[in-house]
């Protein structure tokens, strides 16, 4: 009986070293990455005044059900804010790929930024891509011990500081930090921490490009967004090949001139632009759906030509239209389209915030009884009017009714309703009227008004309501 071979159904991954870079695109990488590091470690700890209220920054307050961002405080019924800036970020995602392709990934994604950290620990500590190459394939010693530990034991320190500092979001920062490292804060800060730091970790420091190739769909559908006007990074072919090819530098193809008397292209196959790829593909095999665009690739190229003394630019954004010598579009259908909606989307956002009213109420009707005829006749409603007070001062409101001709309001002993700042406040009423005459309609409507009594700023509020009778 013949014996088969076991058929492989998954390629093994083949680990990636990028090599170091210098370039502008690096320094624009390495800029970004440092303005999000100091946001994100930095803003839990940003204190920040306020008349009432935590005085940090930014706090996620669950237990209080509201969020603070420094002067703005969003409450539960705020929340549509946030549908609001999740369909915005979708639309600026959509027409920044349209004109320059995913430069979100390569230059502002949370998995690139701190992939990019994680690998400068790993070259910190093993040397340059030769010797990490090596490193890897040498036999275990204590050097080899030692740096791959010493590797893992900060890449860990980095995850648990970006999950240590996710937490810090959630409660006043310094007070959680103590009751963090005392062993007293709730179990929820530990698990989120931990949780954070696990994942972080393993996509950072272990998965990398896998994450971006087989876990993020955008890779996968990119390529709908995608047109022939679109900015990408692409390699100049006609420039490169040439009509003979690409060829390494050697004798009677040193200079630009002997290269193309024999049809040679500018690429001299160094491989530089492969090695600090951190997808670890060949921008030279035309557009691939694992590139994130981070411009890399462009930096060792253009290094390469000027040490060459050549032009720059055989790798460089531009589009397909470009390459085929025709004229780029950005101001299409597409874009413009993306763009007004944008505008309209942010500015109703920016006036929804900004116009804010200072204070809502709801009116709520008692149904159990839904009505309570008198001994005179007359019919008595219950409502309950919660109220709630947005600003950081306290608020006074007179209740009162509209569109109910000749009926009283009972408010029983409380002729204001005071609510405290940031709290909210419930007032029961009763409003009582005389039954309509004849065959009247048995619901009319209503409208309670609540108004400041204290605040020429605020204005008065109205909720409507229904009144019942038999």
């Amino acid at each position: 009986m013949s014996s088969e071979e076991p058929i492989e159904l998954y390629a093994k991954r083949i680990p990636i070293y990028p090599r170091s870079v210098k370039g502008r695109f690096r320094r624009l990488k390495w800029g970004i990455l440092a303005l999000a590091y100091a946001v994100y470690f930095l803003l839990p700890w940003l204190r920040w005044d306020r008349p009432v209220g935590p005085d940090q920054a930014v706090l996620w307050d669950l237990p209080g059900r509201r969020f603070y961002l420094f002067d703005l405080i969003v409450h539960p019924q705020d929340i549509f804010w946030l549908a609001w800036l999740l369909a915005i970020a979708a639309f600026l995602l959509f027409f920044v790929t349209g004109i320059a392709g995913r430069v979100f990934c390569g230059y502002f994604c949370f998995q690139t930024l701190w992939t990019d950290v994680y690998i400068a620990i790993e070259r910190l500590v093993q040397g340059e891509r030769p010797a990490r190459i090596r490193l890897a394939k040498q036999p275990w010693n204590g050097e080899k011990v030692t740096k791959l530990g010493l590797t893992h034991l900060l890449w860990l320190g980095v995850a648990f500081l970006t999950g240590f500092s996710f937490t810090m979001y959630w409660g006043n920062a310094p007070d959680l930090a103590v009751a963090f490292f005392t062993g007293q804060a709730p179990f929820a800060a530990y698990g989120t921490t931990f949780f954070l730091m696990a994942t972080t970790y393993v996509m950072a420091g272990l998965a990398r490009e896998q994450v971006c190739t087989y876990m993020c769909p955008y890779s996968r559908f990119q390529s709908a967004m995608f047109d022939k006007d679109t900015l990408i990074v692409s390699y100049d072919a006609e420039r490169g090949e040439g009509t003979a090819g690409r060829s390494k530098v050697a004798k009677g193809l040193k200079t630009r001139d002997e290269r193309q008397a024999k049809g040679v292209g500018d690429c001299i196959d160094c491989g530089y632009c492969v090695q600090v790829c951190p997808a670890g593909i060949d921008i030279r095999n035309g557009m691939q759906y694992q590139c994130i665009h981070c411009g890399l690739c462009i930096d060792a190229c253009d290094s390469i030509m000027d040490k060459m003394e050549w032009p720059r630019g055989l790798v460089r954004y531009t589009s397909e239209n470009a390459l085929e010598g025709n004229k780029t579009r950005v101001l299409k259908l597409k874009t413009v389209g993306y763009g007004l909606l944008l505008a309209v989307l942010t500015g109703t956002l920016i006036w929804n915030v900004a116009a804010q009213a200072p204070y809502d109420a709801t009116v709520s009707q008692i149904r159990q009884p839904l009505y309570v005829q008198l001994s005179d006749g007359r019919i008595r409603n219950s409502y309950e009017i919660k109220a709630n007070n947005k600003t950081t001062k306290p608020l006074e409101l007179a209740v009162s009714i509209e569109g109910l001709p000749s009926a009283e309001l009972d408010t029983g002993r409380i002729d204001i309703l005071h609510v405290e700042p940031e709290k909210s406040a419930r007032l029961l009423v009763q409003v009582i009227s005389a039954r309509p005459a004849g065959q009247g309609p048995t619901q009319r409507d209503f409208t309670f008004v609540l108004t400041p009594t204290q605040r020429d700023d605020i204005k008065p509020i109205t909720v409507e309501s229904r009144f019942h009778t038999p």
